[in-house]
C-alpha cells in the first residue's frame, strides 16, 4: 500500500493521489500523494507546528506535503506489517500511558500514582510515548467506512497496548487511515470484513514489532506508575437511564 522512505528523522508513506484523514496535527480528510511521520527530539519546544513540519520535510527533501504526524520516537523504530488488501506503518513507545480503569474504588489509589505527570506527554513533556499508526487499503472506501477504519485501527492498537503494558495508549497517539480512490468499491470496514479484519492484523503485528524495537534494551512500562509521565482516568461520571 505504502512505498516507504526514510531520512532525517521523518519516514515518507507513499502512494499517488490517495484518499487520507488523520486524526493529528491539522488533520481532517485530505487528499495527497504522501503522507509522513516525523520524529521530534527530547525536549522539543515548537509551538508553531506548520512553521516546524514545513521545515522538517524540506530540510528531509520532500517536496510533497500531505498529513504529518509527530512523535519523540525513532524512525528506526518504525515497522510495516502486510496482510490481503491492507498496508500498517507504526511507530510505538509508551512512557506516556494513559489509563482507564474499569473496577475498584478510585480512592483507593496512591496519591501519587494517579498524579504522574498529567501534563507531561505531548503537552510540554518528553513526547517518546507516542503510538502513530498509518493504515490503508487498495480498496476504495466509503467515506463512513474510511472513517471507521480509524476506530478499527484504534481498537486494535489499545487491545495490543493493554497485553503489552496494561494501558489502551498514550496521551498522544494518533491515526491516519488511507485508501486508494481507484480501487475496488467497499461500503463498509468493520472488523468482520475483508478490510476490517486485515487492518486488525496489521496493527497489532506493526505496533508489536515497533515496541520490540523501541524496548530492545530497555523493560516496557507496565503502568503509569512505571513510566516517566501518564495519566489515570479514575474519575466516575455520573449514571442514569434515559
Amino acid at each position: 500500500m505504502f512505498e516507504a522512505t526514510r531520512r532525517d528523522g521523518v519516514c515518507r508513506l507513499g502512494r499517488p493521489d490517495t484518499r487520507w484523514l488523520s486524526t493529528g496535527y491539522a488533520g481532517g480528510e485530505s487528499r495527497a500523494d504522501a503522507a509522513f511521520n516525523v520524529t521530534v527530539p527530547e525536549g522539543w519546544p515548537e509551538t508553531d507546528l506548520d512553521a516546524y513540519v514545513e521545515r522538517r520535510l524540506s530540510s528531509a527533501g520532500f517536496d510533497e506535503r500531505g498529513p504529518t504526524l509527530l512523535t519523540g520516537v525513532g524512525q528506526e523504530h518504525a515497522r510495516r506489517a502486510r496482510f490481503g488488501p491492507v498496508g500498517v506503518v507504526a511507530t510505538a513507545g509508551v512512557s506516556n500511558p494513559a489509563e482507564l480503569p474499569i473496577d475498584g474504588d478510585p480512592s483507593e489509589r496512591d496519591d501519587e500514582s494517579d498524579t504522574a505527570d498529567v501534563t507531561a506527554g505531548g503537552d510540554g513533556g518528553d513526547p517518546t510515548g507516542t503510538v502513530n499508526v498509518f493504515v490503508g487499503t487498495t480498496r476504495s472506501l466509503e467515506p463512513g467506512a474510511l472513517a471507521n477504519l480509524v476506530a478499527v485501527a484504534a481498537e486494535a492498537k489499545a487491545a495490543t497496548l493493554l497485553d503489552r503494558c496494561g494501558a489502551p495508549g498514550t496521551t498522544t497517539d494518533a491515526v491516519v487511515a488511507a485508501c486508494d480512490p481507484t480501487g475496488d468499491p467497499v461500503t463498509f470496514s468493520g472488523s468482520a470484513t475483508e478490510v476490517g479484519n486485515a487492518a486488525r492484523v496489521c496493527v497489532r503485528d506493526a505496533v508489536l514489532a515497533s515496541l520490540d524495537s523501541r524496548y530492545d534494551d530497555d523493560p516496557i512500562p507496565r503502568c503509569v506508575d512505571e513510566a516517566s509521565y501518564g495519566v489515570v482516568a479514575d474519575d466516575r461520571a455520573t449514571v442514569s437511564p434515559i
